[in-house]
C-alpha cells in the first residue's frame, strides 16, 4: 500500500468521529438490541404474574368461584420424596397432586416449592440426584414456564438452613438439571422476608443461578421485607411474593375491615416495589390439619362477598397477567 494513502482504519476512524460529531457524546444502543436483557419469564413493565395456590383443589375453585383462570399456580414437592407432581401426595391435610392442574389448564406457568430440610448435605453430595432427575424430566414434560423456588425460605429459622451448605446444595441442583437441558425453568431465590438471623446475602448462590429474588408476605412488618427489594434492584432481578395470605387478624371474614387492614397495603406494596409476581394463597386454614387452630383464619377471597369483589376489581386491571394463549410469549417461553 502506498505511504501516501490514507489506510482504510484511519478512514473509518475519520468517519466514527464524524457520526460522533453529528449525533453528539451519548452513545447511541443499536437497533433491535434490548438496553438490558429480561431475566427468565420476566413480564413485561408494567405488568404482574398473578399465581394462586397452595392445596390441591384451591387452584380449580378459586378459578370456578370468581370466572378467572390465573396465570398459574403454585405447588410442592420435596427432594428426598419428589411427590405432589405426577403422583400424589397427602400429609397433616394437605394435598399436592400438580399434573391434573397441568392437564385441565393449558395456558398456566407453575410456580414449584421445593423442600430440603435437612437434605442439604446430601443433596450436595449428589445422594438426591435421580429425585432431581426425576423434577427435571417433570419439568421438561409439561412444557410450559415453571418457576422453582429451591429451598423456599433460606433464611427462615423454622428450616434452619447453614448458609453455605444451602449454597452448595442450590447450586448442585441447578447444575444438575442444566446438564440435563431443562430449560423452561427460573430458578427463584426465595426468603422469608421476616426477623432472621443474619443478612440475606449470607445464603446467596450467585448472580449466575439465581433468575428471580422472592419473598414472603404475611403479617410481618414491612420494614422486614425491603432488605431483599433493595437487594433485588442492586442485583437487578425481578421480585416476586411467593408466598402470600392474610394471617390471623386479616383473614377475609372481616370484609371491609380486612381489605383495609391487610389487602390495601399488600397491593400498595406490590406498586411501591415494582413487584413482578405475586403468589396468593387462597385456602382456608382452619380446614388443614398442620395450621387449624393456629390462629391464621381462611383467606379465600370468595368466602366474603365485600374482599371478592374488592379482589375483582384489582386483577381486572390491565396490569395483572392472567393464563391465556399470549401469556407464554409474554413471558419470552416457546415450547420446544
Amino acid at each position: 500500500m502506498n505511504q501516501d494513502t490514507p489506510g482504510i482504519t484511519s478512514i473509518l476512524h475519520l468517519a466514527a468521529l464524524a457520526v460522533f460529531l453529528v449525533c453528539g457524546c451519548e452513545p447511541r444502543p443499536t437497533l433491535g438490541v434490548p438496553a438490558q436483557a429480561k431475566n427468565k419469564f420476566e413480564p413485561p413493565d408494567g405488568t404482574v404474574l398473578l399465581i394462586i395456590g397452595q392445596n390441591a383443589g384451591v387452584f380449580e375453585t378459586y378459578t370456578a368461584s370468581t370466572g378467572t383462570t390465573p396465570a398459574g399456580f403454585m405447588v410442592y414437592t420435596s427432594i428426598q420424596e419428589m411427590s405432589g407432581l405426577d403422583t400424589t401426595y397427602h400429609g397433616e391435610g394437605v394435598t399436592q397432586h400438580a399434573q391434573p392442574v397441568v392437564d385441565r389448564y393449558p395456558n398456566t406457568a407453575v410456580q414449584i416449592g421445593l423442600y430440603m430440610v435437612d437434605a442439604l448435605d446430601l443433596v450436595a453430595a449428589g445422594a438426591y440426584d435421580e429425585n432431581i432427575n426425576k423434577l427435571g424430566n417433570w419439568i421438561q414434560k409439561i412444557r410450559r414456564p415453571v418457576f422453582l423456588r429451591i429451598g423456599y425460605e433460606f433464611d427462615g429459622a423454622h428450616n434452619h438452613h447453614d448458609p453455605a451448605k444451602y449454597v452448595l446444595a442450590y447450586r448442585h441442583i441447578v447444575d444438575r438439571l442444566r446438564e440435563e437441558n431443562v430449560a423452561n425453568t427460573a430458578f427463584v431465590w426465595h426468603s422469608v422476608g421476616s426477623s432472621v438471623s443474619r443478612p440475606p446475602e449470607a445464603w446467596y448462590p450467585g448472580d449466575d443461578y439465581v433468575a428471580w429474588f422472592a419473598i414472603s408476605y404475611f403479617d410481618q412488618p414491612e420494614s422486614m421485607m425491603m432488605p431483599m427489594v433493595q437487594l433485588a434492584k442492586a442485583h437487578r432481578k425481578p421480585l416476586m411474593i411467593a408466598e402470600s395470605t392474610p394471617r390471623a387478624g386479616g383473614s377475609t371474614c372481616f370484609g371491609k375491615g380486612s381489605w383495609d387492614h391487610w389487602f390495601k397495603p399488600y397491593f400498595k406494596f406490590v406498586e411501591d416495589n415494582n413487584v413482578k409476581a405475586i403468589s396468593y394463597i387462597d385456602d382456608n386454614w382452619e380446614t388443614i390439619q398442620m395450621w387449624k387452630g393456629k390462629g391464621w383464619g381462611d383467606a379465600r377471597v370468595e368466602a366474603n362477598k365485600y374482599v371478592k369483589e374488592r379482589w375483582m376489581e384489582e386483577i381486572r386491571k390491565p396490569k395483572y397477567l392472567h393464563a391465556s394463549p399470549e401469556l407464554f410469549g409474554k413471558l419470552g417461553y416457546s415450547p420446544r
